[in-house]
């Protein structure tokens, strides 16, 4: 990998190219764009035919194309021999072409450059993956990074950096990070993505929690090597921990309070096996025996042993592989031998408590309005309010409805009183719930200045109702739609 005191050099030549997300989105124009997505090149090739700098580099590293010596020489002044030097750019004859990928990434306020390997089978060229393989920018990697906290914090911890992605986020709002990694690849790929970007972030060696032995962080963010694969499968190291089933993530929850200072974070995504004649909550809580943690987990979707093997046998680039039909077979014998019927695909947020913990554990497959970040924190908030309060305690509360809550209601056109009322949130878990005129109103004169039990005793009064029999009533849906996030 390039000696990191080329790191100023590369990125002054990146800057001067306008080598950003939206230049390049620009460039090649939106169906390109969308070609590319879906691993095909010739629209790009296409939109990148001319010269320039930003051309020259899209064509290297996007698209895998070899590129004039000269036009290399003008895109990465004095940099192409160092390159070819630490083995990131490859010279044949009168070309070059890239054996890494530097890769434009952002965020609302930030431009960056990561480093990691070539995106595998472009144009459906057969691509043997390398165990070592450096995953890019992936859908997991942008859901993690929408789902950390990003509140200011001392210490935060990106355990199982790969090629520095949430490391980078993590170092926008964390005052020290560490970064570990068991891939001495992935290790010197996000050395240098810190140094292209400027960044000062303690990259270790080691698994899981060993690198980090003793200390204790503020967040904790991890896209771990989850996938739940037989023994003695070939090992791609970025997605394979080489631990049975799934035991990585039971791992992780296990040891996380260890790692965390009291109210500090550790947000997972996760795969998790449903075993035969196992309820997938119970199997899941068991995890949490004893751990001096809240969690919020969510599934995101199930799905079945074939559909699974078939996903990562092609994220493996082994789809076409002449023994595919005998792994895929292997596959399913181990999955049916330890009764795994289904793996769920999810999240967890879990939180260091001194208090009685507080669990959410729900499947939720229906829309997310990213970034869910927000949601998180403020569920820890909403179970810091709630935890031990009595329904007189919470009466006496007084709550606002959620800035983002929409209210809905159906029936025949021109009726005088509507045959539902739903509620829905339209950031983060994007919840509905149908509710009387009762809770409809509760939530309505949720402005911050009444508590709950004044609005329910106006109710009362407005309704013909008796006031105590409503306080008796409602106190419960008080309490879900605080939990639920529909008050807070």
């Amino acid at each position: 990998m390039l000696d990191l005191r080329y790191a100023d050099q590369l990125r002054a030549a990146l800057t001067r190219a306008d080598f950003t997300v939206d230049a390049v989105f620009a460039l090649l124009g939106e169906d390109a764009h969308r070609a590319l997505a879906r691993n095909q090149t010739v629209p790009a090739r296409r939109a990148t035919r001319g010269g320039g700098a930003l051309a020259t580099l899209v064509r290297l590293f996007a698209l895998q194309v070899g590129v004039d010596r000269h036009r290399a020489d003008s895109a990465l002044p004095g940099l192409v021999d160092p390159l070819i030097a630490a083995d990131m750019l490859q010279a044949s004859g009168s070309e070059v072409r890239a054996l890494v990928d530097v890769r434009p990434y952002g965020d609302e306020g930030h431009d960056w450059w990561i480093v990691c390997d070539p995106t595998p089978g472009l144009d459906e060229r057969p691509t043997p993956m390398n165990p070592e393989h450096v995953l890019g920018i992936s859908e997991a990697s942008s859901s993690l990074a929408q789902l950390t906290v990003r509140e200011p914090v001392g210490t935060a911890l990106d355990l199982g950096t790969g090629c520095g992605v949430q490391a980078l986020h993590l170092a926008q709002h964390a005052e020290r990070v560490v970064a570990t990694d068991v891939n001495p690849r992935a290790l010197a790929m996000a050395r240098l993505t810190a140094a292209l970007n400027g960044l000062d972030i303690d990259v270790r060696d080691g698994s899981l929690f060993e690198p980090v032995a003793g200390e204790a962080f503020d967040l904790i963010a991890t896209n771990p090597p989850f996938v739940i694969s037989p023994p003695g499968n070939e090992v791609l190291v970025y997605r394979d921990s080489g631990m049975p089933g799934d035991s990585v993530v039971r791992h992780l929850v296990e040891n996380a309070a260890t790692h965390l200072n009291d109210g500090g974070w550790c947000q997972v995504l996760a795969n998790w096996a449903h075993r035969a004649g196992t309820d997938w909550h119970s199997g899941l809580e068991e995890w949490f025996t004893g751990q001096p943690l809240d969690a919020w987990v969510v599934q995101r979707e199930l799905v079945d042993p074939a559909e699974y093997v078939e996903m990562w046998l092609a994220d493996a680039g082994l789809a076409s592989a002449p023994d595919h039909a005998q792994r895929y077979d292997a596959w399913l014998d181990w999955f049916a031998e330890v009764g795994i019927e289904a793996v769920g695909f999810g999240w967890l947020s879990m939180r260091r408590t001194d208090s009685t913990p507080v669990r959410r554990l729900e499947e939720w497959a229906g829309e997310i309005a990213p970034p869910v970040a927000p949601a998180v924190a403020a569920w820890g908030l909403r179970t810091d309010l709630l935890r031990g309060l009595g329904d007189d305690e919470l009466l006496g509360r007084a709550f606002v409805q959620a800035p983002d809550l929409v209210e809905e209601t159906r029936g025949p056109v021109g009726a005088e009183h509507p045959e539902a009322i739903v509620l829905r949130l339209q950031q983060g878990v994007r919840r509905a719930r149908q509710v009387d005129t009762v809770e409809a109103g509760l939530v309505s004169a949720s402005e911050g200045d009444l508590t709950a039990g004044q609005i329910l005793d106006a109710l009362a009064s407005l309704l013909d109702l008796d006031a105590a029999t409503v306080r008796r009533t409602y106190a419960g849906s008080v309490r879900e739609l605080v939990a639920d996030g529909f008050l807070s």
